[in-house]
């Protein structure tokens, strides 16, 4: 195995999860800066810190990412199948965050993964898919609107006595700790999918067994490089999250990130399911805007970050496709 391209498949990755950490920043903090309980950069150093933080909590989606999705490619051939899927990986990430569109990082790695599999003539466990990858896409957005909804109806009938000033600055504080669990989650849920592909490069590579543990330093690199692209900030997608899709308050911020925060640790700790950070609070702020009025949200703006969803996956796999045959063009 070259250990050249082992160590440009690795170095692939973590940019990859430098993006991500830009990208789906927003995600965590959005809600919190909106509604002015924290100011842009206090609200990213703490997501880069929790983000950090989430990083060790686990290791279960990482195994889902590493041995469920696809078989482990072997040989050169097989490393440049990872870094085609990574390199199609980045540049929906890049593309959909030129155009503020707050699509899913995860679905984008994934897509990539099957694309360059497919491509490279590598199995793909297509129940793996489904089961980990396809059903949560659809299920988590679900969960996340209803759910949002409900706890935002609940939080006005607790505090419908309470005096409205009073209430909405005791909400602001509490902002700081549900947009924390915000971050904490998807240092949970992100950083480890990037894990996983770094274990698949070390397998392919031989460095590590394909029963072995998450090296101690795999976990730290994939964790700095999601903070450090995290701090990097990711402005164009915290407008379309904060206020292009409904205008928040502190409640409903706090009803969001809760929300958020409870689906993405349930989903990371008991099936071990890498879910999309941004569908789940994407769905949730829609949830929480709903109890206001249905037409409070706007749809507009809703349908096309949905449009973006179904596209992501596709259009990841084409690119990563795309990619390897030109480099088995290349290498050949």
């Amino acid at each position: 195995m070259d250990t050249f391209a082992l160590v440009v498949t690795i170095a692939v990755a973590l940019g990859f999860t430098y993006t991500n950490g830009f990208h789906d920043s927003a995600n965590a903090i959005a809600t919190s800066v909106s509604t002015r309980a924290l100011t842009p950069r206090a609200a990213l150093a703490m997501a880069a810190v929790m983000n950090l933080a989430g990083a060790f909590l686990g290791s279960g989606v990482a195994h889902t990412v590493s041995k469920g999705l696809i078989e482990t490619p072997t040989g050169n051939q097989g490393m440049l199948i990872l870094f085609s899927a990574l390199v199609g990986a980045i540049v929906w990430n890049l593309v959909t965050w030129y155009f503020g569109l707050p699509s899913s990082s995860s679905h984008a790695l994934f897509g990539g993964m099957v694309g360059a599999a497919l491509a490279g003539s590598s199995t793909v466990y297509w129940w793996g898919v489904w089961d980990k990858v396809v059903l949560p896409m659809f299920l988590s957005p679900l969960v996340g609107l209803v759910l949002g909804y409900l706890v935002m109806v609940a939080i006005m009938w607790l505090f419908r006595k309470a005096n409205p000033h009073k209430a909405k600055r005791g909400f602001r504080i509490a902002q700081t700790v549900s947009a924390a669990g915000m971050a904490l989650g998807h240092g949970l849920q992100d950083a480890q999918k990037t894990m996983g592909i770094v274990v698949m490069a070390l397998v392919i590579g031989g460095v590590e067994g394909p029963n072995d543990q998450i090296p101690v330093w795999v976990k730290i690199a994939c964790a700095v490089m999601l903070s450090l692209g995290t701090y990097a900030g990711g402005w164009r997608i915290m407008r379309t999250l904060g206020r292009k899709i409904i205008e928040l308050d502190p409640p409903q911020g706090f009803a969001a990130e809760t929300t958020g925060a409870s689906v993405m640790f349930s989903t990371a700790f008991l099936f071990q399911a890498p879910i999309s950070t941004t569908h789940v609070i994407t769905s949730a702020i829609m949830g929480v805007g709903a109890t206001k009025r249905v037409n409070a949200v706007r749809w507009g703006v809703a349908k096309n970050i949905i449009l973006g969803w179904f596209i992501t996956m596709p259009a990841a796999a084409a690119v990563a496709a795309l990619c390897y045959w030109v480099g088995h063009l290349a290498f050949a």
